[in-house]
């Protein structure tokens, strides 16, 4: 059995980029990569086939996290039956993520702070047009979101390292 999950933000090359290395990087480490994949998207398609936003690869990597593999692309209808979990960065990716849903649902669509623990925000800020604090901040929600989303699909999926 794999458990499939895409993280989703409006561009697809600061914050669903770094919540996809940064979860991959937890799943390979638990010994998980050949049950759980995890990819990325974005809500639109401004930057297709692109590099993630240079900061935000930089910033991941001072954590040990490699972007530079991931590419930009769109999330589409058919991610709703490909995927078991798709997690938007913010409310307006969920409003956008639910007007392309399937009236069947298919994959569970949540916010990806929903999973976080002892954070009050529902919504991972965009740093794409702040400074260098903002891919930090997004760094540190990321983490705790993605190590409890982890938890959450071993105990609902029975996944054991």
């Amino acid at each position: 059995m794999t458990v499939r999950v895409l993280f989703v933000c409006l561009g697809n090359i600061c914050r669903s980029p770094t919540a996809h290395g940064v979860f991959q990087a937890m799943v390979d480490a638990q010994g998980l990569g050949e049950r759980v994949w995890v990819d990325s998207a974005g809500t639109a398609a401004w930057h297709e086939g692109k590099a993630p936003d240079p900061r935000s690869s930089d910033f991941a990597a001072r954590r040990g996290y490699d972007l530079s593999q991931l590419r930009a692309r769109q999330a589409i209808a058919e991610d709703f039956s490909r995927f078991d979990y798709i997690l938007a960065m913010d409310s307006e990716n969920l409003s956008n993520l639910k007007q392309l849903q399937p009236t069947d649902g298919g994959a569970q669509l949540d916010l990806l702070l929903s999973y976080a623990d002892g954070i009050e925000r529902t919504d991972v800020p965009d740093p794409y047009y702040g400074n260098g604090q903002g891919f930090d901040l997004v760094l540190d929600l990321i983490e705790n979101a993605c190590a409890h989303l982890l938890v959450r699909i071993k105990e609902e999926r029975g996944l054991s390292c």
